[in-house]
């Protein structure tokens, strides 16, 4: 029996959006996740302010990263790595994450693993059910990213079947929420609202769903227009628009075809395991229709829960820890962020250069 404590101890940071995340991990034991959000700073201008975003991260980071490692109950100097995300994501939020990594590193003499944020976020399952199958199709739902990714290394080689072609449909449910003047961020919102709702009330469109239309593509820019006149007709009629039955609708309609394509996915590739993943996966609908649909289907279904979904630093360490685990090269000191990383690089390789010669001095006095 391997002793837990041979397992790969890593510190992982997210930055990419609004939530300063650090999580600790022991191979796939998850130890402390502590998230500093910024949300509330970003609410009354009604989305994300990347200036904003970087400046709360700035302001966050130490103690979050101190608060992390007290609440796992181990020092920065046993940790075996750090790991960050170096994109995809708002670019000046990065670039706070990867310089307070590269820092840590250095100071503490560790390596130091620039991670996809996408990658990241199908990793994270590991933390609550096991190690992944190879391969695994993923599900990916942001307020940035509608994905569908087939995994048959996390580490090395994830591929991608589709992905949204205008607005992901976490963006899709904060321009609806605004409409329906039910403030931000708008997804936990409407699914609040929904459950009081009639799905069935509105038909809605479903986006890239004919049989000419890509497979497994989405989109749902049209789908936010529909909705956007429909509200807009009744108040010009003078009449009541129905919050909870256009939020149940439109969440309906978003959800049908999330969950129809990855399950055609599964289907079509051949692979029994779906992971949704990305902060829409919290959503109580979309959880219910795909465990409906992968049922029908004898497909595997694994969501994370609700709060490993969203942004956070554990689904960094989690792969950081998997990166350590395979031996996978550490990320050269000249690691930059980028904010268009594809996911076909779940991970930032070294470039030749040596972590050999960081320097020791200040490891004794950075944390005892």
């Amino acid at each position: 029996m391997t002793d837990s404590r041979d397992e790969p101890l890593v510190l992982g940071i997210e930055t990419s959006c609004d939530e300063t995340g650090v999580g600790i991990v022991r191979g796939t034991t998850l130890l402390a996740d502590a998230v500093a959000s910024s949300v509330d700073e970003h609410a009354r201008f009604g989305g994300v302010v990347p200036e904003v975003a970087s400046r709360a991260h700035l302001e966050a980071m130490v103690p979050t990263i101190d608060r992390a490692l007290k609440e796992a109950g181990v020092s920065a100097r046993d940790l075996d790595g750090i790991a960050v995300t170096a994109g995809p994501g708002l670019a000046g939020a990065l670039l706070v994450g990867v310089s307070a990594a590269k820092a840590y590193a250095y100071a503490l003499g560790k390596p130091l693993y620039g991670v996809n944020h996408l990658a990241s976020h199908i990793c994270v399952d590991q933390l609550e059910h096991g190690a992944l199958p190879e391969p695994t199709m993923a599900l990916l739902v942001s307020g940035g990213h509608s994905s569908l990714l087939l995994s048959t290394d996390i580490t090395s080689d994830v591929r991608p079947l589709g992905a949204t072609i205008d607005d992901a449909a976490g963006e899709a449910f904060d321009k609806i929420a605004r409409v329906l003047n039910l403030g931000f961020p708008g997804g936990p919102v409407i699914d609040r609202y929904a459950r009081e709702g009639d799905p069935d009330a509105i038909a809605f469109p479903r986006g890239l769903t004919g049989p000419r239309d890509p497979a497994y593509d989405f989109s749902f820019s049209g789908l936010k227009t529909a909705v956007a006149r429909w509200i807009e007709a009744k108040r010009a009629a003078g009449e009541e628009v129905p919050v909870r039955d256009v939020a149940a609708s439109f969440q309906e309609a978003v959800v049908d075809v999330l969950t129809r394509k990855a399950v055609r996915a599964c289907k079509d590739e051949g692979v029994d395991h779906l992971m949704i993943g990305g902060g829409v996966a919290a959503n109580t609908r979309l959880r219910a229709m795909a465990q409906e649909r992968c049922e029908a289907a004898g497909i595997r279904l694994r969501v994370p829960r609700p709060k490993l979904c969203t942004d956070n630093g554990a689904m960094v360490a989690a792969l950081g820890a998997e990166m350590v685990a395979r031996n996978r090269a550490a990320s050269s000191w000249d690691l930059s962020a980028d904010s268009s990383l594809p996911v076909t690089d779940p991970h930032v390789p070294g470039t030749g250069h040596s972590h050999d010669h960081v320097h020791e001095v200040s490891k004794e006095n950075l944390y005892s």
